[in-house]
């Protein structure tokens, strides 16, 4: 009885199997997730816990929890086939000039940022300022005041403040070209310490990117007032965001601990944990890896403003 096959195709059977090869055809990939495991990780990152997390925070969170699900670039991959995954605002490429001289922070309170926001006040065109000084090192907001105006004054009261607080002080503080940055009260103060004072160029907000990324995350964050009802208001809710930032808050920049982790060195052991659950995860599956290392978390030896470009010869 004929029934269409040639004796070919039976040898090759018998040989390779009768899986289909076919380009197009039903294949187990070994490192796919399932729909099961899909539609976990999709029900977790909209939980109430991680609803306002991005995949990194989400992905690192479960890592401390001992949790490994799937890879950042999966929780990515899939958010965005949910349409979930949204940019907050355009943002325009700023040009780029030569830079100020590399700053680099191998510890904390060698090299400080800061700079003034403006804060809305109920009054149109009436605003409060927000002196902020950040530590390059591990990101901790070391200081920050709300006046009424910007002087030299306030910012020399400032710095004042926090180095009798940390019983130290930096090499070199960067800072904008405003008015209040290089007032005499506040440069002699630098020069009575030995501080070094670097500047921004003009309008070139990619100089100071640490303390420019933190307003950002600051007027961005949930509950943030449309204008504030007066200097006690304003403080009163910065105090509260502060304490957030530097005790809760999951840094991008820094491998999604916080900064008061970072400055106290808790990282090292945070790290060790999450490499240790993706090495298990590895372990019980390495079909999901293949031939590919799993990813390390290593603590960087030093944090570097502007860095200096290096051509290739």
């Amino acid at each position: 009885m004929y029934i269409g096959i040639s004796e070919r195709t039976i040898q090759r059977w018998n040989k390779d199997g009768i899986e289909d090869k076919r380009k197009g055809s039903d294949k187990k990939v070994v490192r796919k997730l399932s729909n099961e495991e899909r539609d976990e990780i999709y029900r977790v990152s909209c939980s109430q816990e991680y609803k306002d997390m991005n995949p990194h925070e989400i992905y690192n969170s479960l890592l401390d929890k001992g949790i490994y699900l799937a890879s950042e670039s999966s929780f990515y991959r899939i958010l965005r086939e949910h349409n979930a995954v949204t940019h907050r605002r355009e943002t325009k490429e700023g040009t780029s000039r030569k830079k100020p001289a590399e700053l680099r922070a191998t510890a904390k309170n060698q090299v400080w940022m800061w700079d003034i926001t403006w804060l809305k006040s109920q009054v149109q065109g009436q605003y409060y300022y927000a002196y902020v000084i950040e530590d390059l090192f591990d990101r901790s907001i070391v200081g920050w005041a709300i006046h009424e105006n910007e002087s030299d004054e306030h910012a020399k009261e400032l710095f004042e403040s926090v180095t009798q607080k940390e019983k130290a002080h930096p090499q070199f503080v960067h800072s904008d070209n405003g008015n209040a940055m290089k007032g005499l009260t506040l440069v002699a103060f630098y020069y009575r310490l030995g501080i070094v004072p670097c500047f921004s160029r003009p309008r070139v907000s990619d100089d100071n990117p640490f303390i420019e990324s933190f307003f950002k995350t600051l007027k961005n964050s949930c509950g943030y007032p449309r204008n504030f009802t007066g200097l006690d208001h304003a403080r009163k809710w910065f105090a509260n965001f502060i304490d957030w930032y530097n005790t809760r808050h999951m840094h991008s920049g820094l491998l999604y601990v916080t900064p008061y982790q970072k400055r106290t060195g808790l990282h090292h052991d945070i790290y060790e944990k999450r490499n240790k659950v993706i090495a298990a995860a590895k372990q019980r599956k390495p079909e999901r890896w293949g031939t590919r290392e799993a990813k390390k978390y290593e603590p960087s030896l030093a944090e570097v403003l502007n860095q200096a470009r290096v051509d290739v010869a």
